[in-house]
């Protein structure tokens, strides 16, 4: 038989992983090429560049670190609370798991005997993961997290700033907005396909986004190009 493996597990550091990829590509592609639109150095280029993904990868951390920690800690004082109420009074508790499985479908009936069966063998987590909604082994991690939206967002930085320096002074804006938006294209189809969801939609939505982006930044540095500022 084929066991279809859930794609729940993977949602924290997936999560993480296409943010800081996709912030990485966006925010540095946008970033060098409002710079280059000013007629910039090629210096001056991988200086902003270089700059952005380094602030960019340590935000990335920081505030996933934060957010995650923030999650994880709610997580737990929801499972303590529920961890005292089981202590005070585990027939009212059981009630309330009954009530959960009728509202999900099941006659009273068997939703009682559902609710002692599983309060029976471990009354903790049957109420963690049906009443809280929770996975008690699968909490929020944060520095896997973080690590993960630094790397990811340093690698989707490197691709085009690389770019950017690299190639011909004359097409070198054209060349890495259309470079970066493929790989917004790709990044949102693998993680579409990793996270089970319609590809089209997910490659056409981060694509749309960081074009909106990288053409403003554009046009800001060609005005600030212009007027001299």
């Amino acid at each position: 038989m084929h066991r279809e493996l859930p794609r729940s597990g993977r949602a924290g550091w997936l999560r993480a992983a296409v943010l800081g990829a996709d912030d990485g590509i966006v925010s540095t592609a946008s970033l060098v090429i409002g710079v280059a639109a000013a007629a910039a150095s090629r210096n001056a280029v991988l200086l902003a560049g270089v700059t952005g993904l380094v602030a960019g990868a340590a935000s990335m951390a920081a505030g996933e670190y934060v957010s995650v920690s923030s999650q994880r800690d709610t997580e737990r004082a929801d499972i303590s609370r529920e961890r005292h109420k089981l202590a005070a009074d585990p027939e009212s508790e059981q009630a309330e798991l009954t009530e959960v499985y009728i509202r999900r479908g099941l006659d009273r009936e068997l939703a009682a005997t559902v609710a002692e069966r599983l309060t029976t063998v471990d009354p903790l987590d049957s109420h963690v993961r049906d009443e809280l909604g929770l996975q008690p082994g699968v909490l929020g991690r944060p520095l896997q997290a973080s690590v993960v939206s630094a790397l990811s967002f340093a690698v989707g930085a490197a691709l085009p700033l690389t770019l950017m320096v690299l190639a011909p002074i004359g097409i070198r804006v054209p060349v890495t907005a259309l470079s970066a938006l493929a790989l917004l294209a790709l990044l949102g189809t693998i993680s579409a396909r990793l996270g089970g969801a319609g590809v089209g939609r997910a490659a056409l939505r981060v694509t749309m986004g960081g074009g909106l982006a990288m053409a403003l930044t554009a046009l800001i540095g060609q005005l600030v190009g212009a007027t001299g500022l």
